[in-house]
């Protein structure tokens, strides 16, 4: 099932989200096109069950789809799709072909089937027709909502340095389309996690484009009667530029291969930690390497360089997750180290008080 997922979802941006598509969408505009292939495509519900008219797919087969978005900074929700639908079909609740989003921000109240309460920094939250939370968060019940855009009071509308769009909604006492108790199996914070999870692989996928795109710049690009990726400097560089991106790559993909029963939340934040010092590391090579072409609006590098330099905070930043891993490192004590790095997957982490995306 991977393999056919990465050919068919490989073909599908690679005909589509061109650079020059990509940067039609800057300042949020819809990629209707591209929304449409993908929804045609049944992606959207890789990892909902066949029962549900899903695939069925485990997150280590979808790995693939989130990377690819990332490798091509495909301007939709997909990977918001995948976690969002994911989480209806564990919840029991009917998933959605039409574009939906998420929020792992969410300070919602739920009362008989009303909720009230805001949503911050829903990803294309403007251009989606409904959107999952996690209502009643603190209390010893929370649920799984299904809501309306439509049905939003008002909305706050925002970008990300990427150009994409992260808006807040503002509900109030507006019909929920669904709800469910929230799986015993699964935390309050399961979208934050489940977020980072696809941060990690989109940051992995937009290394690889970058790496690309600086390796074969450094060899057609001379100076001083010969290649740049000749001289030493520019070939350490590029050395530390491919082992950030391989590094990011094994660490996203052991993520999602961890987390086919269960979110695996040490493995999601050494991931989040990993990726988003690649992020820093690579983006900066990049722009060194290229000179000021990388900063043109023209050429494409910008597209890629952005959204890591967003991706990497979103849904956690490098110290956030750091803390988090720090904090249950210390609380597992001595005896409690060695059972927590061979059976991680089965450990929790504690929500911080602040959850930036």
């Amino acid at each position: 099932m991977r393999e056919l997922f990465e050919s068919t979802i490989e073909r599908l941006l690679a005909d589509l989200a061109t650079p020059e598509y990509v940067q039609g969408c800057e300042g949020g505009e819809w990629p209707a096109q591209l929304w449409a292939a993908v929804e045609e495509s049944g992606f959207a519900l890789a990892a909902v069950s066949e029962s549900l008219g899903g695939a069925q797919a485990g997150w280590g087969d979808v790995y693939v789809l989130a990377r690819a978005a990332g490798r091509y900074a495909a301007p939709v929700p997909l990977g918001e799709a995948l976690l969002a639908n994911w989480l209806l079909g564990k919840a029991g609740l009917e998933p959605r072909t039409a574009a939906i989003s998420f929020s792992a921000n969410a300070q919602l109240s739920l009362n008989g089937g009303v909720v009230h309460g805001t949503v911050r920094d829903v990803p294309w939250g403007r251009h989606v027709e409904s959107l999952v939370a996690i209502a009643d968060v603190g209390s010893e019940t929370p649920s799984v909502v299904l809501l309306s855009v439509a049905s939003a009071a008002g909305q706050t509308l925002s970008l990300n340095v990427a150009g994409e769009p992260r808006d807040s909604l503002h509900f109030n006492k507006a019909q929920v389309l669904a709800c469910a108790p929230l799986p015993d199996e699964l935390s309050a914070d399961v979208l934050f996690l489940g977020g980072a999870m696809l941060r990690s692989a989109q940051i992995a996928g937009a290394l690889h484009t970058l790496l690309d795109m600086t390796s074969g710049y450094a060899t057609e690009r001379s100076q001083f009667g010969r290649p740049i990726g000749a001289f030493q400097a520019v070939q350490q560089q590029l050395a530390v530029f491919a082992e950030q991106t391989a590094a990011a790559n094994v660490a996203a993909e052991a993520a999602f291969a961890e987390s086919d029963g269960a979110l695996a939340g040490v493995t999601i934040a050494a991931a989040k930690v990993s990726c988003a010092e690649a992020a820093s590391a690579g983006a900066g090579i990049a722009h060194s390497v290229h000179g000021a072409i990388g900063f043109t609006q023209e050429y494409s590098l910008h597209l890629f360089s952005r959204r890591l330099w967003a991706w990497r905070s979103e849904f956690g930043s490098a110290s956030v997750w750091s803390q988090r891993i720090g904090q249950l490192v210390c609380s597992s004590g001595g005896g409690g180290y060695w059972p927590l790095i061979t059976g991680h997957a089965s450990q929790s982490l504690s929500t911080p008080a602040e959850k930036p995306l």
